[in-house]
């Protein structure tokens, strides 16, 4: 199994990005999928995440700015990130569960699979 987070790259304040997680040998349709982010310095986030039955989370320090999303006919899911801010620079994961969640956990240790981060950085 293997993840593939992209879509990083440099935007000003204010800008959009849209996050992609695609997975080779592994069905993203239905399984629990969790973004995470780690900006310098600091530990690890959860920040959003679609469980097996689509129910979602999103941090504080996202919600209302960020969207995930499923395209079953890419085998992928999308983290829309509008209105960014500076603290929103960080090296983004994607991560992917076997485990069946009715809600998706939000830390790390329940994902057994990574993509590699996509870095964002949101700066003028």
């Amino acid at each position: 199994v293997q993840l593939q987070a992209s879509g990083g790259g440099l935007v000003q304040p204010g800008g959009s990005l849209r996050l992609s997680c695609a997975a080779s040998r592994f069905n993203l349709d239905y399984n629990t999928i969790g973004w995470f982010r780690q900006a310098p310095g600091k530990e690890r986030e959860g920040i959003v995440c679609i469980s097996n039955n689509d129910n979602t989370f999103y941090a504080d320090s996202v919600k209302g700015r960020f969207t995930i999303s499923r395209d079953i006919a890419k085998n992928s899911v999308f983290l829309q990130m509008n209105s960014l801010k500076a603290e929103d620079t960080a090296v983004y994961y994607c991560a992917a569960t076997t485990s069946f969640y009715v809600y998706c956990p939000v830390v790390g240790e329940p994902y057994e699979y990574w993509g590699q981060g996509t870095q964002v950085t949101v700066s003028s």
